[in-house]
């Protein structure tokens, strides 16, 4: 399965719950997708949407999907730790894993030798999901109803889609997205 779909399919079974997304690429497909205002959109910051999105989820009650990719998640391990020791109920992490930084040139990472979805238990994780490349179909509605923190392992294909940059500048995302959060 390619990235745009597992994308695709995980939003059409979001509802009210908030987005942060992964730099580059995967914003982009996002955005081309299914675009809202409950969705943030990163332009940089690699490895930083995991981050972002426990901030978010301990800010407010709202449930919190963020959409990570292997590389950026190998770049920040640490994150992994904060979010079981915090322990947000609201939120799932969900890694897109293709195996190499698909936004900066699709170099190899080390997600090909190691289990992500085990790091995550090593750290702590109690609810882990884990769905094959191969999966035809994203039943995420499981998910959603677990208790936070939440971790979610998709292997998906090498490569990114070809769909147009996010035709908004990185203020107005903010703003937007700001605007959702506090209800306005």
């Amino acid at each position: 399965m390619e990235r745009i779909n597992a994308l695709e399919q995980i939003t059409k079974q979001l509802e009210d719950e908030l987005v942060i997304c992964n730099i580059g690429f995967p914003s982009r497909e996002l955005y081309h997708v299914k675009d809202s205002s409950k969705h943030f959109y990163m332009m940089g910051s690699m490895g930083m949407a995991s981050s972002i999105g426990l901030g978010l989820a301990m800010a407010q009650d709202r449930k919190v999907i963020v959409f990570d990719g292997d590389g950026s998640l190998l770049m920040n391990l640490g994150s992994l730790v904060t979010i079981y020791n915090q322990s947000p109920e609201n939120m799932v992490l969900v890694v897109l894993d293709n195996e190499c930084y698909g936004s900066t040139g699709n170099q190899c990472t080390y997600s090909s030798t190691t289990n992500l979805k085990k790091v995550a238990e090593g750290v702590g994780f109690k609810n882990t999901v884990f769905y094959q490349e191969s999966s035809e179909e994203i039943d995420f509605t499981p998910v959603l109803e677990m208790e936070g923190p939440v971790f979610v392992h998709v292997k998906v294909k090498a490569g990114n889609a070809s769909v147009p940059v996010i035709p908004m500048e990185p203020e107005e995302i903010k703003e937007r997205f700001m605007g959702e959060v506090q209800g306005n």
